[in-house]
């Protein structure tokens, strides 16, 4: 298991990346010292890398295990685009073509085999015993989530890959997955046998991707008007029944839209079909059930949408994390119903297995609660895999979008005193029909006869439901976990009931009158020549038709970006650019140079490659921040006032305070640009006795001249000294 090459050689040479991202840089020592590593790293986080770079750094073959023949296919494609030997093993091969490649790996030509589970294990270990003959540098497991019952995608045949540090002591292994929870991490490790292995963990933090939530009701008409809005972006739309892909993308295609469906009820050459159209941008939008995906490499997805809810955060993450690979602005939109989480609580039984149940449950629960928090659902999601956030990331809809609060402290003690006098043994849809005086026989006929039955005609069910779930994320209500989630009171309640606490929740959605919500942009720290960049995408497509290869697989949207910013003028200064490898470089080059050099020619235009030398391998905030927020920014640097900038962008004056607060947030403005000293104090003291999340509230217990902005404001440079 010698080592013949540098890691930084390889990584520049063949991947033309100047520097490794992250911590890949120590996993790839890790393994090279032939230790054992456990990796967690987001969807887009460079993970292939971790195992790539040594594989070829290495004399002899690393074997991948892949779960599936799509997800091989994609990663052998890239790799034989950058001119690496790589093949993968499946049963869509015909004998005579598995016989060549198993001469290839006796002859040691491979770099990178990728093999099924069942394949590297399975037949009475006879692929093992063929692999104690070659030179194994390294065994690399993906998607290692799938070895654990705990996680959100078991495979059973993944368990006897418990076998391989006992064939293979010496060699080492790398486990490596986007989605795993504790008991998940925990679980990789016991079933890999990997003891003495070093555990390394991400950031699950995809800034690029926006996050939201709408109601599901009368979807289609929202989802009609977001496609229209991104005519030119690809797009994968997520449905829980293979009817419903079907039902959804032909609703889509007879509305004008470059759609097709997928899911596992189709012909296989049906599936291959739509999606080798979709991976070669032939077709824009998937609709699919969760069949798809996993794998797909894809790194041009711009958005990601749920029709339907997800049954856990695991899966949802991973399904979202398939738009933006390449690190440019996406969205991730789910159309959220209460009536999905009923439907899916059907489907989480697991038949004479107790256990199994009850934590698909509660992760159905975590998932419901993820639709339906106040909070920040970036933080919501870090948390939930154990990282810790900030309470505003002003890149998802609740960050942009602040309900506001008012005083519902008599519709709380409804809602409260109905819990209490039915002694907690009933859940929220009982709780709203008992409170509507519902004449159904599901209301026991003793409920019939308290004072609460009926007491809440005035509002419709939907909103008392609305109202339950608003006291659930208040902390003045707790549910039971397991099947039956009954409604408990907790001592905050009681302080509603018995000590005159007021209560300050937010209206429902549905009567929440619409916020502008700012458009997602591409992530860029300088100007790009638009033109130039739409005329490299067509390059770049035609070339992928030309070799029956994926677009992305080519060069990536922000290698394109890249050649149309900086504006390389030679074949050195193309090697400087991301993505541009030697192999690359020599078979590509030519063509984007030469279009390149057209277009500034045309333009008078000339090389910028200084600027690239000037990025910093962490990028500043300034490159993060979408550019409707900077033009806000810019605006006000130039002495203009809140109302100004809003009537010159034709904004709302809330959503310009939305942007100038992120301002706030990361430093960039200070807080006594906005609110006064005196203010500032007056202020503090107030949140620091009430918190942050009842704006009202605060409001009102202050004086009359300062403003719900001057509050925002607060509560950003109060936040940001908790995160320096």
């Amino acid at each position: 298991m010698a080592v013949i090459a540098s890691p930084a050689a390889v990584l520049k040479n063949v991947f033309g990346y100047d520097r490794f991202r992250h911590n890949q840089e120590e996993i790839v020592s890790q393994l090279l010292n032939g230790d054992d590593a456990v990796v967690l790293m987001p969807t887009g986080g460079g993970k292939s890398l971790c195992y790539q770079v040594p594989a070829l750094c290495f004399d002899g073959v690393t074997i991948v295990v892949s779960p599936l023949i799509a997800l091989m296919k994609d990663q052998v494609d890239a790799l034989t685009l950058n001119g690496i030997s790589a093949a993968f093993l499946n049963s869509s091969q015909h004998a005579a073509e598995q016989a060549v490649i198993l001469e290839q790996l006796r002859k040691n030509e491979l770099k990178l085999l990728y093999v099924a589970p069942e394949r590297l294990v399975g037949a009475d270990q006879q692929f093992l015993q063929y692999l104690s003959g070659i030179n194994v540098s390294l065994f690399a497991i993906d998607e290692a989530h799938c070895i654990s019952q705990w996680g959100h995608d078991f495979r059973a045949e993944y368990r006897y890959l418990s076998q391989l540090k006992n064939r293979f002591p010496q060699v080492p292994l790398i486990a490596l997955t986007a989605t795993a929870d504790d008991i998940t991490r925990r679980d990789i490790i016991e079933q890999l046998q990997l003891q003495q292995a070093r555990v390394f963990e991400n950031s699950f933090n995809r800034p690029n991707i926006r996050y939201t939530v709408k109601p599901k009701k009368g979807y289609y008409d929202e989802l009609v008007t977001y496609l229209h809005a991104h005519p030119g972006d690809s797009g994968i739309i997520y449905c829980l029944s293979r009817a419903s892909t079907e039902s959804l993308a032909k609703d889509l295609v007879n509305d004008g839209f470059n759609a097709a469906a997928y899911h596992a009820g189709l012909e296989k050459t049906v599936r291959d079909k739509h999606q080798e159209l979709f991976l070669k941008d032939d077709i824009r939008i998937i609709v699919a059930t969760i069949a798809f995906g996993m794998g797909i490499n894809k790194s041009n997805v711009r958005f990601v949408i749920h029709a339907d809810l997800p049954k856990n955060i695991e899966g949802y993450y991973q399904e979202t994390g398939r738009a933006g690979r390449d690190g440019l602005a996406s969205e991730a939109l789910l159309f959220y119903s209460a009536g999905d989480v009923m439907k899916l609580r059907n489907f989480s039984v697991v038949e004479n297995n107790e256990e199994q149940t009850r934590i698909l449950m509660r992760k159905l629960d975590q998932m419901a609660k993820f639709c339906e928090t106040r909070s920040c659902r970036r933080k919501y999601l870090l948390n939930y895999f154990g990282e810790t956030a900030a309470a505003y990331c002003g890149n998802c809809d609740t960050c942009l979008s602040k309900p506001e609060l008012s005083d519902r402290t008599v519709i709380a003690q409804k809602i409260l005193s109905a819990v209490a006098r039915v002694q907690e043994q009933f859940g929220m849809h009982y709780i709203a029909d008992l409170l509507r005086g519902s004449n159904s026989e599901k209301i026991r006929a003793e409920h019939k006869q308290l004072s609460v039955y009926g007491l809440g005609k005035d509002l419709p069910k939907e909103e008392w439901v609305h109202y339950i779930k608003e006291l659930l994320h208040a902390g003045y209500l707790v549910q039971a976990e397991g099947t039956y989630p009954l409604l408990k009171l907790t001592p905050a309640s009681k302080d509603v009931l018995f000590n005159g606490q007021r209560v300050f929740l937010a209206a429902p959605v549905q009567v929440i009158a619409a916020r502008e919500m700012p458009e997602p942009v591409i992530y860029q720290q300088h100007n790009y020549e638009k033109e130039l960049f739409e005329q490299l995408k067509q390059l770049r497509n035609r070339i992928a038709h030309e070799e029956n290869a994926p677009a992305y697989l080519i060069f990536s949207d922000s290698t394109l970006l890249d050649l149309a910013t900086f504006l390389p003028g030679s074949r050195e200064e193309l090697l400087s650019v991301s993505g541009f490898g030697t192999f690359k470089t020599e078979r590509y080059g030519g063509p984007f140079l030469e279009l390149v050099q057209d277009y500034c020619n045309r333009h008078d235009l000339t090389s910028r490659m200084k600027l690239r030398q000037a990025k910093k391998e962490k990028r500043p905030r300034a490159e993060r921040n979408p550019d409707t927020k900077k033009a806000s920014y810019d605006l006000f640097r130039e002495g203009h006032s809140i109302e100004e900038i809003a009537k010159a962008r034709g904004l709302s004056t809330v959503t310009v305070e939305s942007h100038l607060v992120y301002y706030v947030l990361t430093g960039d403005i200070s807080v006594s640009e906005f609110v006064s000293p005196a203010k500032q104090a007056l202020i503090e003291e107030k949140l620091r006795e009430l918190g942050t999340q009842r704006l009202k509230m605060i409001k009102e217990q202050l004086p009359d001249n300062i403003s719900y902005a001057e509050i925002k404001m607060m509560i950003a440079h109060l936040e940001a000294q908790k995160t320096s």
